[in-house]
């Protein structure tokens, strides 16, 4: 089901996109991270995801086409507490054994006036629950990487408040805003 969706999406891309500046990229995990913060009490702690995967649809002649979709296995969070990240699989928090994933489909991509700045908005489910986000988005660039590989690189910040898809564990010594820093390194598929 997941390689039909993965197709599905190279499809939609290479008919939406007649341009011969359209370009799909597979993230590359092993190369990218997704970490996040919050407040607990008076500090912040931190931890990431370790297994992700999405796709980056890139129209260089025109970012507006462009598009991003991402999935984060629950299950992988990483706070180097194993007891508090067995903690965040229950109800109280990313209730995983019901919601294993965590989705972002972005629905806009916009310029901002700072050059290879983008604002874009998407569709991010988590608990069953879809909100629009809004991500800072960097393109830190195109280029060869090892073994005839064509990369581009990106970073994107944001900052969530968990209770609006209903993560409500441990407040008050836990804060609601969770500010997100994704470092993705991604592989060119298909142009």
């Amino acid at each position: 089901m997941k390689k039909l969706a993965a197709l599905s999406l190279i499809l939609l891309s290479r008919a939406l996109f007649a341009s011969e500046n359209v370009e799909i990229y597979e993230i590359d995990s092993s190369h990218s991270s997704v970490k996040f913060s919050i407040r607990h009490f008076v500090a912040k702690t931190t931890g990431k995801f370790n297994q992700f995967k999405g796709t980056i649809v890139v129209d260089r002649n025109d970012y507006s086409n462009s598009k991003a979709s991402a999935e984060i296995k629950v299950n992988s969070v990483d706070t180097a507490n194993g007891k508090r990240d067995s903690h965040l699989q229950e109800d109280d928090y990313f209730n995983s054994a019901k919601f294993p994933l965590i989705t972002f489909e972005s629905t806009k991509w916009e310029t901002t006036d700072k050059e290879n700045v983008f604002k874009v908005t998407g569709d991010l489910i988590m608990l069953g629950k879809t909100q629009k986000v809004v991500l800072d988005v960097d393109l830190l660039g195109f280029g060869e990487g090892m073994n005839g590989a064509y990369l581009s690189g990106w970073e994107a910040t944001t900052q969530l408040d968990r209770t609006e898809w209903g993560v409500s564990g441990g407040q008050p010594a836990v804060g609601a805003d969770v500010d997100i820093v994704i470092n993705i390194e991604a592989v060119r598929q298909s142009r």
